[in-house]
């Protein structure tokens, strides 16, 4: 929100008041409170008629500093509030004063304050600066309508770029952007957004979370152009400055505290395929659809059904359509025989036609009007009413409708929608409506995550949600919302999922072939190649099949190539899966998030890293051609073998059975031997492909276990001069392939380069880079 007209004047009816200095503080060893004026103060009489802000400084986690600043200290506490991590132990900040400075240190990164001087809190990390709150970055604002906002500034440097704020599909950067962290159902080809994350980082080492689970306002350098304000409104505003220096270390330390994603089980990175949306659709349907997907000879790992398996005008009642869908038990049954997983579409709405109507209604579960009524509205579903996950009693019904699905046969949920949150009503916990608007989804993918991982065990529990705020990086996976087919839809979608990544969520995935329309043959073929190297990969549509053979033959072989490249990727992708449990680090990344000292890398969001050392440029055109940036160094295409020198840019034709998938100097990726599913013993008969090895180099490659508690396998790949010496203490049979590399006497030739075969219980390979 923007309060200013230009920099002298303010917008009108806005008035506004800064703090303009230091009247007192109050330091112990570990927090620091300062009492801000909002006008110099000469004399007693300056200290009548005016605000006086409190502003708290303490340290909740090493290399997080906390910021609060409270205009009236008398408003109750609102709710809901995120969950955020304690620090175990002692607090991590410690205060050092010395004379009128007053410096706060957590870690590397320190605050300081000059109690006689005008206001600023200056933030550095080893003595590097970072970012001030300046004359103008810590105050109140009231508008034309007298309502009350908290604001900050913070200053931008020269060139310094900002990213994150959820799932944007906006450009990656956000300097010139404002932005509203505000649930909303647009699609993605708008500036709203279904993932709205109060969290940002930049180029210059550190991130910014706003604790606000309402509406916070951004101006990314759109009103002062140097600095990034964020407001709400509300009588205070607390917010966390996160040290790097690097990107993954911001989100390492930002996910530490708000939350790091469960692992999904390995099955769920297998190919989704979905009856779609509005399409006719019955029992016989889909048994053609997975037959002809085993015909074709493309692996299938879970087959979903849409909105539709429930009756018209009755969701979500989570009753199957007696009329195309007469034995649901039995087609589940039939359909695990064929090993597959199942997925049902779920909202947290309830139509007024459903049973579960009246019953939520006199159970007390469904949202209230402040007159006692049940709210609805006609949208979407006639009359419908929304459950009330605030009222424990709501969560423990919902959940119970869902279990009875669990006992048919159904493995995980699509939980669709939770932005569409009124705010004229009364929750049953009396939270505040406002704050509730975006947190609403929180309790709604929690309450459904949490039965699947009862139900279901530890590591079985996956969704397919659309909205989140913080903290739902914890309940994965989560895709791109509605989008057109088009190639412009498809680069919105990966920008989307990109900034959400810059944003601590793990996992994304997207509708391939696009939501809106049916997508030519060739975008479903580029868009089928795009969705299979992402995280998670998901056949959908509206109003349109998206079963391969309904755009060519050239489709199927497509499909089917793809899937089984990401079969065998998977030793790789699941350990990238693991460092985003771990550490927080997206498996699908922003090139500025693997690459931050290339200044190149920073606004590219039409390529990313697919873990550590894969390279992903989609192909956006009709035609083939496509352009992308290479960091230095010579990169490999992993499927052509074909090597391409950075740094610069690089514009290529591809036909439908390539892409640029690059594997970065030096990488050692693993491959699985099977490519028939993706869960399978990802250690045994694995191979090794060896990048070209920088001399001195040592690559350590783990190879997970398929439920992630631990390694299957650890390879040391090291190169001396032209000897390459690999080695394991795994039991298993094992190959290196040296990728560009002609064999030697013991190897055999590949397309790829020279393969040499270990069998179980070789320690160590030897060979000579040729």
């Amino acid at each position: 929100m923007k309060f200013t007209d230009g920099h002298w004047m303010m917008r009108p009816g806005v008035t506004a008041h800064y703090a303009a200095g230091v009247t007192d503080s109050v330091v112990t060893d570990d927090r620091v409170t300062l009492y801000a004026p909002v006008k110099r103060i000469n004399h007693r009489g300056d200290t009548l008629d005016g605000p006086l802000l409190t502003v708290e400084c303490w340290s909740p986690a090493e290399g997080v500093i906390g910021v609060r600043c409270t205009h009236f200290a008398g408003r109750a506490a609102g709710r809901p509030e995120f969950a955020l991590a304690e620090a175990p132990g002692p607090t991590p900040g410690t205060v050092v004063r010395e004379g009128s400075v007053v410096e706060l240190v957590s870690g590397a990164l320190s605050l300081k304050v000059d109690t006689a001087a005008p206001w600023q809190l200056d933030f550095s990390s080893d003595g590097r600066h970072l970012t001030s709150i300046g004359s103008r970055g810590t105050g109140i604002a009231v508008d034309a309508e007298d309502r009350h906002f908290m604001l900050a500034q913070h200053t931008l440097g020269v060139g310094e770029s900002v990213y994150g704020l959820g799932e944007r599909f906006t450009p990656l950067v956000r300097n010139g952007q404002s932005v509203d962290i505000w649930q909303s159902d647009g699609g993605t080809s708008s500036e709203q957004a279904y993932k709205n994350i109060p969290f940002h980082l930049t180029t210059r080492g550190y991130g910014v979370f706003v604790n606000h689970p309402g509406q916070v306002s951004y101006e990314v350098g759109s009103e002062a152009v140097g600095q990034v304000q964020f407001s709400v409104e509300d009588q205070s505003l607390e917010f966390f400055v996160v040290n790097g220096p690097t990107p993954k270390e911001i989100l390492a330390r930002y996910t530490a505290l708000t939350g790091r994603p469960a692992l999904p089980p390995a099955w769920s990175f297998g190919l989704w395929l979905s009856t779609s949306f509005t399409t006719s659709y019955d029992e016989e349907t889909v048994t053609r659809f997975v037959q002809g997907m085993a015909d074709a000879e493309i692996p299938l790992s879970v087959f979903h059904f849409d909105c539709f398996w429930m009756r018209e005008y009755q969701w979500s009642d989570f009753v199957w359509d007696p009329a195309v869908f007469p034995d649901p038990r039995g087609m589940l049954a039939r359909l695990k025989e064929r090993g597959l997983r199942v997925c049902v579409w779920i909202n947290p709405y309830i139509a007024q036609k459903s049973p579960l109507f009246a019953e939520g209604m006199a159970g007390g579960y469904l949202l209230r009007q402040p007159d006692g009524d049940v709210w609805q509205w006609d949208r979407w579903q006639a009359g419908m009413a929304l459950v009330d996950f605030t009222n424990p009693a709501a969560r423990t019904w919902y959940a119970d409708k869902l279990r009875l699905l669990l006992d048919q046969g159904v493995d995980c949920f699509k939980t669709d929608f939770g932005e569409r949150v009124p705010v004229d009503v009364k929750w049953h916990d009396g939270s505040d409506p406002e704050r509730m608007h975006n947190y609403y989804t929180q309790l709604y993918n929690e309450t459904v995550f949490d039965l699947l991982r009862e139900v279901r065990g530890e590591g079985e529990a996956v969704l397919f949600a659309r909205s989140a705020t913080t903290g739902g990086q914890r309940l994965p996976v989560h895709w791109g919302g509605d989008c057109e087919s088009s190639f412009e839809a498809m680069a919105e979608s990966l920008r989307g999922g990109l900034s959400l990544g810059l944003s601590g969520f793990g996992f994304w995935s997207h509708d391939i072939g696009g939501f809106e329309g049916t997508p030519s043959p060739a975008l479903f073929k580029r868009w089928v190649q795009f969705g299979l190297l992402s995280s998670h990969s998901r056949l959908h549509g509206s109003k349109s099949y998206r079963v391969p053979w309904d755009y060519g033959d050239e489709a199927v072989a497509v499909t089917r190539a793809f899937t089984r490249l990401k079969h065998r990727l998977m030793p790789y992708l699941y350990g990238a899966a693991t460092q985003a449990r771990d550490a927080g680090t997206p498996m699908m990344r922003a090139m500025a998030l693997e690459f931050p000292d290339d200044p190149a890398c920073r606004p590219l969001d039409s390529q990313y890293m697919l873990g550590d050392d894969l390279l992903v440029a989609p192909v956006f055109t009709e035609d083939g051609t496509v352009e992308y940036y290479l960091p230095a160094g010579t990169w490999t295409n992993v499927l052509t073998g074909a090597r391409v020198s950075g740094p610069g840019w690089q514009r290529e034709t591809h036909g439908f059975d390539t892409m640029p998938l690059l594997a970065r100097p030096g990488a050692v990726v693993p491959f699985g031997a099977l490519d028939e599913a993706p869960v399978y013993d990802w250690a045994h008969d694995v191979t090794l492909r060896v990048y070209a090895p920088a001399d001195g180099s040592a690559t350590t490659t783990t190879v997970p276990t398929a439920d992630g508690s631990g390694a299957a396998a650890v390879f040391t790949t090291r190169r001396t001069g032209e000897e390459i010496v690999v080695e394991t203490a795994a039991r298993v049979p094992w190959n290196v392939l040296l990728v560009g590399a002609a064999p030697d006497g013991e190897g055999v030739p590949d397309p790829l380069g020279a393969l040499y075969r270990c069998p179980a219980g070789t320690p160590r390979l030897t060979v000579r880079s040729r």
